[in-house]
């Protein structure tokens, strides 16, 4: 942890513990609020706050989890990337349904998500892909992700091919790469409170809108 970080962790203990979430209201917005909770994220001085649990199923729901990386939100969902060949995008395709954790722990915070998932537009992943390092693009085209690797000089050795092969253009969007789109059913905000009274509170989707439910800790 920084010394921001830690400076911020003292701060908003205080914060957590004597304000909390407020009661939930029928005009309460659970994207507006999770916006808020991630830009107090990013300015709390923490590694990688986009960073959140990926939690699948297969079709027997057998689970599994790892961490993915978010990068973008708004009405329509929360947006990652991945390899579409890799085991999280196999048990996504039999099994379109996800949860998703955010944890920041300097704030006291968790964010759970649980909702249906699909792929987003190939131009939007081709324009967020173009948008990443250059290494990382050749190395999506390097990792066949998920699948057995007899040693790391083979990828090593793929890695410096593709780097030669497209050393004079653009690197292309690989086929079996792109993004996936949790669209949320709920979600639920968690404030770590004193003598472990949390704040919990959870929206569930209603129609159009949304309902908001005070939960106990």
């Amino acid at each position: 942890m920084s010394l921001k970080s830690s400076l911020v962790a003292l701060f908003t203990l205080g914060k957590g513990i004597f304000r909390g979430l407020p009661e939930a209201a029928a005009d309460d917005h659970p994207i507006e609020l999770f916006g808020t909770w991630f830009s107090q994220a990013k300015k709390s001085g923490l590694l990688l706050p986009e960073a959140a649990t990926l939690a699948t199923c297969t079709v027997d729901a057998a689970p599994s989890a790892r961490l993915v990386l978010v990068k973008d939100f708004g009405d329509e969902g929360f947006v990652f990337y991945t390899n579409y060949g890799s085991r999280k995008a196999a048990e996504l395709e039999q099994n379109p349904h996800a949860a998703l954790v955010f944890h920041w722990p300097v704030l006291q915070r968790q964010v759970r998500i649980e909702g249906d998932v699909t792929r987003i537009p190939v131009a939007q992943s081709d324009a967020y892909f173009h948008s990443r390092p250059r290494g990382s693009q050749i190395g999506a085209w390097a990792s066949r992700q998920s699948e057995p690797l007899k040693d790391r000089s083979h990828l090593e050795s793929l890695f410096r091919k593709l780097e030669t092969k497209y050393q004079h253009q653009d690197v292309p969007l690989p086929e079996f790469w792109g993004g996936y789109r949790v669209n949320p059913r709920s979600i639920e905000f968690w404030q770590g409170r004193a003598d472990r009274l949390h704040d919990r509170l959870r929206f569930d989707r209603d129609g159009a809108g949304w309902t908001s439910t005070r939960l106990y800790p």
